[in-house]
């Protein structure tokens, strides 16, 4: 299972923390290094001007003499007692040189009437005082991010309430039921509310779908029990004449027979329409080897006209399912093997497991062809052909809990395998989900 995606807020508020850890890193690198550069300007400009200084004196005046400051220090480097740590030193500014127990910014310089000198200037207590505005500088900027993410996340959660809002009330939305709206607050901003009137409007137009579904099932529902009614009755009263001839008597009773189960079938896809929970609380009792059988004396009129015969190798197997269901689809499979098939032999079997296979000896299906039976089946689209249709049958099944599969065989043909084995006694009953 998919684990849960993060809420908006909280990405916002990540993404907020990651552009402020980039920008105060960036905020603080130029700086250090701005400050860097400027503090070697003040210490290059302030000890050369003192050198320049002291090398003019000594040249006008042969007896001057340096006097070291507190800050200030003058080292004659090819004199003995240097500091080790000057010794090797080029010409140039240095910083951070270690003097003793303190640490200096020492200018160095070959100069002609007195030779190599270094000129060091005292930092330490600079470079303390740097170190605590280093930390302050941090702490205000953790601070500052803090402060930000916290009135960030304050302000985000107001602004994303109003859409977590609106996601409950769809969430909510029962479907089939009349009247329902989406109501956004009147602080929302302008795009909820123009979400919630495009759901609103798609609310009203489903309402008119379902209503017109339902009036157009009503319709259908008594305009296709009448004719169906007016058949039965009309081959139940020819079935009383007495001097009715045997043949006929055959063939008004399978009128009457088949108008009985186009009236089920016609119930059942009416309960289909309206509730499909309802389909397998229809489930009786039924014995499959003698309904293929008939099933297959049913359609034996269909083979007139083509060199073809139908051949059943049965197990004495039970199912618990809606009998008008069971053979709808086992007579649409039969159907179409006749109508796809010109000579041989159609060969169904039933195995004690209660799968049922039939295999035509067709033209055959590509897997491109069967891959799209079965897309169509899986959209719920209908095939022009083939009775009530495969994808109606694979609906019916589904709601079963059935399984219904089509592959091609060699040299040719289609093998089609219905499997009701859910809707064994042993087995439970597979109900459809509201």
């Amino acid at each position: 299972m998919s684990a849960r995606p993060a809420p908006l807020h909280r990405r916002l508020l990540l993404w907020l923390l990651a552009y402020l850890g980039l920008i105060s890193l960036a905020v603080f690198g130029v700086g250090n290094n701005v400050h860097e550069h400027a503090e070697h300007a003040a210490w290059r400009a302030l000890l050369n001007s003192e050198l320049d200084s002291i090398v003019d004196h000594s040249g006008r005046d042969p007896l001057y003499r340096w006097q070291d400051s507190d800050t200030l220090r003058l080292f004659r480097l090819d004199q003995p007692g240097a500091p080790a740590t000057l010794a090797g030193l080029h010409a140039g500014l240095h910083d951070g040189v270690a003097i003793g127990d303190r640490k200096a910014a020492v200018m160095v310089r070959q100069t002609a009437a007195m030779g190599r000198l270094a000129l060091a200037l005292d930092i330490s207590d600079f470079e303390a005082l740097e170190q605590f505005a280093t930390r302050w500088v941090l702490l205000a900027g953790l601070v500052m991010v803090i402060v930000t993410v916290v009135m960030a996340r304050l302000g985000m959660q107001r602004v994303v309430r109003p859409l977590s809002l609106l996601a409950a009330d769809i969430d909510a939305l029962t479907p089939g039921a009349p009247g329902q709206r989406i109501v956004v607050d009147t602080r929302g901003s302008a795009e909820l509310h123009t979400i919630a009137n495009a759901l609103n409007d798609y609310l009203v137009r489903n309402e008119q779908f379902v209503e017109r579904e339902r009036v157009f099932i009503s319709t259908a529902s008594h305009e296709l029990r009448t004719p169906v009614a007016v058949i039965t009755g009309a081959a139940g009263l020819a079935l009383e004449q007495p001097d009715l001839p045997a043949r006929a008597r055959l063939q008004i009773q399978r009128v009457q027979r088949t108008a009985e189960d186009v009236e089920e079938l016609i119930e059942l896809l009416l309960v289909l329409a309206r509730d499909p929970a309802r389909l397998a609380a229809r489930a009786e009792r039924v014995s499959l080897e003698p309904l293929l059988a008939r099933i297959i004396e049913d359609h034996r009129h269909l083979l007139r006209d083509k060199d073809l015969s139908v051949s059943l190798n049965s197990a004495p197997v039970e199912v618990v399912a809606p009998l008008a269901v069971v053979q709808a689809a086992i007579g649409n499979l039969l159907r179409n093997a006749i109508e796809n098939s010109g000579r041989g032999d159609i060969t169904l079997a039933l195995s004690p497991a209660g799968v049922l296979t039939l295999r035509d000896p067709g033209h055959g299906m590509s897997p491109e062809e069967i891959a799209a039976i079965h897309a169509r089946m899986a959209r719920g689209q209908r095939n022009e052909h083939g009775g009530i249709g495969l994808e109606l049958v694979a609906r019916l099944c589904e709601h079963l809990g059935w399984t219904l599969q089509f592959e091609p065989v060699q040299p040719r043909g289609t093998l089609a395998t219905l499997d009701l084995g859910a809707s064994r006694p042993a087995a439970p009953i597979c109900r459809a989900d509201p």
